[in-house]
């Protein structure tokens, strides 16, 4: 009878942490940044969403680090494309990298200067394959990198790692190591209008994708959650 009894409550116990999982709220970061402590080939944040396909990306967050290696920012794959949609820091202080269904374009001459905070906003439009970067409030040219193919198929969306294989393949030497704050992605192009106010903080739209302010997420390793100290 004692079994009975405990199997059933071992029962009861699996199902309330199984709908604790699936209905979990989203969480309201504003003023709060993940903090990325280490070098490490396994810590990371995965960013969760039912979406499944984009015409269209703008990505923008704030970041914060001393390093001068590259690394990885913002890493989303499918089974098509581990690097389908990608924001990587090359080792040269003045260049950053953007990845669209496995095509990929250097950004030059831009500016970085280390244990600052940056804001940075990419887009991406499949229809022309253009892509263009704001940094700090300032735009880029927009360059090219693959039309045609809208990105399609469950992603998996990392930050801290630069994904290889489809949720995985990290390298400690691409990880990134710093704080990232105020992330928002979009299924469309944003106006520069839209993205000046997202830069100066003001009444913008938050991301229909990733909200920083209703963020589906899951810690693995050791990321914190602290703060946002300006």
């Amino acid at each position: 009878m004692l079994t009975c009894v405990l199997f059933q409550m071992e029962k009861l116990f699996l199902l309330m942490v199984m709908l604790a999982t699936c209905c979990a709220a989203p969480t309201d970061l504003s003023d709060k940044v993940f903090v990325f402590p280490k070098e490490t080939n396994t810590d990371h944040v995965k960013l969760l969403t039912s979406k499944t396909s984009f015409d269209a990306v703008t990505v923008c967050l704030r970041f914060f680090t001393d390093l001068t290696r590259n690394y990885g920012l913002f890493s989303l794959a499918t089974v098509a494309h581990s690097n389908d949609f990608l924001l990587f820091k090359r080792d040269t202080n003045d260049v950053m990298s953007v990845q669209a269904r496995g095509g990929s374009t250097n950004f030059l001459s831009l500016s970085f200067p280390p244990n600052s905070w940056h804001s940075m906003c990419a887009t991406w439009n499949s229809q022309n394959g253009v892509a263009q970067l704001w940094v700090d409030g300032k735009q880029t040219i927009k360059r090219f990198i693959h039309s045609g193919q809208p990105i399609s198929g469950k992603p998996i969306t990392i930050l801290g790692q630069e994904q290889d294989t489809y949720g995985g393949g990290f390298d400690a030497g691409q990880s990134f190591i710093g704080m990232i704050s105020r992330l928002h992605m979009w299924d469309y192009v944003l106006s520069a209008a839209e993205i000046q106010r997202y830069v100066e903080d003001a009444n913008f739209s938050p991301g229909n994708v990733f909200n920083w302010r209703a963020l589906d997420y899951e810690i693995v390793g050791n990321v914190l959650v602290e703060e946002e100290i300006l």
